[in-house]
Formats: C-alpha cells, structure tokens, sequence
C-alpha cells in the first residue's frame, strides 16, 4: 500500500471514505499488481478506518459530498494524513497523535534545528591554506611549540575565513573578537617556557576558535561549540577530499600543475642546497638555523604532522562552512516555583552570609591575635584552613544562582523586582566572601610561599568573583550578553595570566621572602621553568647556583629559533652572562637545603 493518501477523481462527488475510498484502493492495487494477500487485508483494513473516521455518519457524509462536491475528498485526505501522523500543508507544526504507536519518537526539544546544514563547495584558496597547514606542521611542530604554534594557526584561520565567504557568511564583531583572542592567546607558548600556562592558552584558543566558526551569543553556544569542531574532523577530511578530486579530474583544474611544479621546485632546492651547504661551512650553518630539520629518520613523525595539520585546518574550514546553530537550541524552563517557596531558601542563606560576612569585618578590625588566641590556631593554619573552604563557598553560590533562576517565580514585574532583589543581595554578600578567601590567600603565602597551585587558585577566585559582578551587572541591564562577555573574561584572564609569566612571578616572591625571613623551597625552586631564571639570579652564592643548575641543565643546547620561546632566549642570555657556579656541586647544594629547611 502506498505511504501517500490518493484523491479522487473531481468528477466523483461521493460521500467521503466510499468512492474515494474504493478509487484509491484500485489505484494501489493498479500500481503494486504482485502484493502479497496480508498487504491486501492490511489495505482494506486501513480504508475501513478512514471510512469510519471520515465523518460522523453516513448521512452526514452524503450531504456534505453532495454540496461540496471535489473538496470531500481533500478533506478527507488532510484527515486520514492526520490519523496518520502527517501534516497538512497548511499546517507545518502539526505533530502525531501521542496515542499512535507508530509515530516516529520526536527529538530532543534543546536539540530541534542544530544541526549543520550541508556546506557550499570547497574553494580552492581553502585547499592551498589546509596544504600550507599542513606544511607548516610537518616541518615546524616536531621540535616544541612556540612561535611555530601560531604560524599554523594563521593558515587555518584563512582556511575558515575562505570557507566562511563561500558559504555567504558575514564577518561579525565577535567574530573578529574570538579570532584575535585566540592567536593572542597563541602567543603565549612563544612568550613563556613554563607548560601549564601554555597548555591553558592553547585549550581557550580552541575555544575561542569554535565561538569565531559557529558563532553565536547563548550558553550552549558558549559552552558546546567545541563539540562542532570535533564532529567536523573526518566530514571535513572527506569535504576537502571530494574537492581535491573534482579538481583534480577536471579538464581545465590547474591543480595538478601545480602541485607538479611544486615538487620539482622542491627537488631542486633540496639538491643544490645540499651541495651548497657541503662546499661552505659557514652556508651550511646558516642554512641548519634557518630550515627546519626534514630527515628521513623523522619521517613517520612528520608525516604524522602532514595529516594532522591538513586534517584540522579542513575541519575548522568545514564548521566555518556548514556550522552546528547552536543558538536555536531551545531548553526548557524550570517549573516556576511560588515566591514563598523560592524566596525563603534563598533569604536563609542571605542571612547566613551576612553574619559571616559580619564576623569577617570583625576580625579584620580587632586584629587576628584574638582570634588565634582564642581558637588556638596558628596564623599560617588559620589562613589554610579557610581558604578552601570559601573557594567552594563561591562556587556553590553560583550554582544556587543558577538552579534559583531556573525555577524563579515569573508572573509580572512584582516577581522581577523580587528575583533581583533577592539574587542581587546574594551576590553582593558573595562578594564579600571572595574578598575574605583572597585575603586568607595572602596570608598563606605569606607563611608558607607562593606555588603553581596556589597562584592558579588564586587567579581563578579572582575570576569567579568577576563573574559574580558581571551577574549582579545582568540583573539591571538585562542578561543578553551575559554568555559572551563570562567567555570573554575567562579568555581575557587565561591571556593575561600566560603574559603575566606565573612561574616568574612565583620566583620573584619566594626570593623576596627569602629576604625577609631566610626561609626557601629550594627543591621548589628547582623544578621551575626558564622563566624563572630572571628572579632566582637576584640570589646569592651557592644558592644561586644552586637553584639554577637544574633548569640550566635542562635548557641544553640551543634549539631552533621557531621552537624556542622568549623565555628560554632570555634564561639562556643571562646563563651565558653568569654561569652556574663549578663550587656548587650536589653535597653543598644539599647542605645548603638542609640548613634552609630548619631555620
């Protein structure tokens, strides 16, 4: 039986679900002639039902066929489509019967309408910028990352942008935002030698990369673009594949002549030069400074490097083309809650803040020695026990925030005025709670020193006390920007934080309080990066030495220029300028550390 409902000749004006009913049923019948007898049974079956359906009685039926003549038989095609399941045409947002079994399940409702679309054509700018990428990787990403990281981005970038222009999109602001704050952001491994800021950079320049392809303004664009990007790595592979063969297989591509001359041009430059550099010392050096290292040993590695290069740059290329609309994403509200119940929670733990807050201004103004006396604390166990605990206190505020917004009471401007005023005073008093863990910080690192944990969670206190102000600022100017400006703070503090050069600025105050109290971590001090080397050369004889032997030793020699960050440069000038001192072995180093250990 066919799927589609078919409708009677004009000239049979009968009553609905007879005539109609047995024409349409010869017609299937005329058109399906080797149908098995249970597709038979199941036929007559289904034009019993749309018989029964198609009015109220038989009577009924006759008369209305009698004066509306061709149009019964529309309608009771609109009608037996609608038992069906289907839709009308002048109902697009008709949807099945909920009580019919064989509707197909609907998707998820924050899901309806994301899903990309399929994209325009490969451009052949796109393709050469996806081959310099790859290029580029093969050759300058097998000896670290620095500045080399950002001569890949920049291709990749023009790959997206050239696909972004055939698919008809425009260049927005934000666009332009995220695109610069993700190569800046790459300019953190060629500024600083320490790996975790560079590793923090270079994962919120993906992100900022995903925001610049899919656009968009809401929280699941903000927080699921990436997940866009990642889908796109074999679609886009096979886009760029398909566009290369139709090229390629064209009469008139001049793809392949190209590519030709490229290679010969490589063969040329690959013979001479290696006949240059074996008759002039001097030329040879030069020329290993300045071309990166294209062994056959290295090979497989850079090979490896070719594909991934090429594979990413037409994976941005192809979101960029055909992005996920993140923004249609439609997610249901919390069910509305009473203001007594919604409110009262919420005034509790206002209360509770305020007295804490209260407490806090009290010790700050009569002095920790009475609360140290009476509690029985030292001063460094004061600082570290309450520092973690109000890192989770804000965290935990802003989930109450969050979940308290989601079921607020929504009725009338009275519910909104009420919802700012409780939510506003809560984040107002969570402030001052970040205020309190920054200065319980302070005092920890004043007993105990400055560290990577520390000087990260610190940071990160500062930034959810931002994003607190940003909330309290979206309650009065409305919350339409609320989820590109939160990205664009988190960007804005990891760029800073990279630039800021976290394990200098950890070296600068330990050796300060080393001064001021002669207590040093030295085997801390010991597993810094380059970067560090500036502040621990302020030390004296042996310390110095002492602290500086173990990341000369793992500078070594002198790596490729496009591999070697600002921070090893200048670790390695200064090392240069005033070398480790030959006096400081291991046992006076050990002896030193001892002695600095018990003091």
């Amino acid at each position: 039986m066919s799927d589609s409902p078919s409708t009677p000749e004009p000239s049979d004006a009968q009553p609905e679900g007879s005539v109609a009913s047995r024409s349409a049923g010869r017609a299937g019948r005329s058109e399906q002639p080797d149908r098995s007898e249970h597709s038979e049974d199941r036929e007559k079956s289904d034009r019993a039902d749309a018989a029964s359906g198609a009015g109220v009685s038989g009577d009924a039926a006759s008369g209305a066929a009698k004066t509306a003549g061709p149009v019964s038989g529309g309608v009771a095609t609109a009608e037996r489509t609608a038992d069906k399941g289907g839709s009308s045409a002048d109902d697009d947002s008709a949807e099945p019967d909920q009580d019919d079994e064989s509707a197909p399940p609907s998707p998820a409702p924050w899901l309806a309408d994301v899903q990309a679309g399929p994209p325009a054509p490969v451009r052949t700018a796109t393709l050469w910028a996806a081959l310099a990428t790859g290029v580029l990787s093969m050759l300058l990403l097998g000896d670290g990352l620095a500045v080399n990281l950002l001569f890949v981005a920049i291709p990749a970038a023009l790959a997206a942008h050239f696909a972004a222009q055939a698919a008809g999109r425009r260049t927005r602001a934000w666009t332009l935002v995220w695109s610069v704050g993700g190569l800046a952001l790459l300019a953190v491994p060629a500024l600083r030698d320490a790996d975790w800021p560079s590793f923090l950079a270079v994962v919120t320049a993906v992100a900022l990369g995903s925001l610049a392809l899919h656009g968009g303004r809401t929280w699941p664009a903000v927080l699921l673009g990436p997940i866009g990007v990642f889908n796109s790595v074999f679609t886009g592979a096979v886009w760029g594949w398909r566009g290369l063969r139709e090229r390629a297989g064209s009469g008139n591509g001049r793809v392949g002549p190209v590519l030709r001359a490229l290679v010969v041009a490589a063969v040329l430059l690959v013979v001479f030069g290696a006949l240059f550099a074996g008759a002039d010392a001097a030329f040879a050096d030069l020329l290993g400074g300045l071309v990166p290292d294209a062994s056959v040993s290295g090979g497989p590695w850079h090979g490896l490097l070719f594909v991934l290069g090429v594979v990413w740059a037409l994976a941005a290329a192809h979101t960029a083309a055909a992005p996920a609309r993140w923004d249609r994403a439609v997610i249901p509200e919390g069910r509305e809650r009473g203001r007594v119940e919604w409110a009262l929670p919420l005034i509790v733990l206002a209360v509770l803040f305020a007295v804490f807050n209260a407490v806090q201004l009290a010790v700050l103004f009569g002095g920790y020695d009475a609360v140290l006396k009476k509690t029985g604390q030292t001063y460094a166990e004061y600082a570290r026990q309450g520092f973690w605990q109000l890192l989770l206190v804000t965290l935990l505020t802003l989930l109450v925030i969050v979940v308290a917004l989601r079921w607020a009471p929504r009725d009338g401007s009275r519910d909104r005025t009420l919802v700012r005023g409780v939510l506003g005073t809560l984040c107002a008093l969570a402030l001052v709670v970040v205020a309190s863990a920054v200065r319980r910080m302070d005092m920890y690192v004043e007993a105990y020193g400055l560290t990577r944990l520390r000087v990260s969670v610190l940071a990160a206190e500062l930034w959810l006390g931002l994003v607190i102000v940003l909330i309290l600022a979206a309650g009065v100017w409305g919350a339409r920007w609320l989820p590109r400006a939160v990205a664009a703070s988190a960007a804005a503090g990891v760029l800073v934080f990279g630039f800021a050069s976290p394990d200098g600025l950890i070296a600068e105050r330990n050796v300060q309080r080393y001064e001021e109290t002669g207590k040093f971590d030295l085997d801390y001090a010991r597993d810094l990066s380059a970067d560090a080397v500036p502040a621990l050369d302020e030390l004296k004889e042996p310390l110095r030495s002492c602290a500086l032997r173990t990341i000369a030793q793992g500078l070594g020699e002198d790596g490729p220029w496009y591999a070697t960050s600002w921070g090893q440069a200048h670790a390695r000038q200064i090392l240069d300028d005033r070398p480790v001192s030959p006096d400081a072995d291991w046992s006076v180093c050990d002896r030193f550390n001892t002695d600095l250990m018990y003091r």
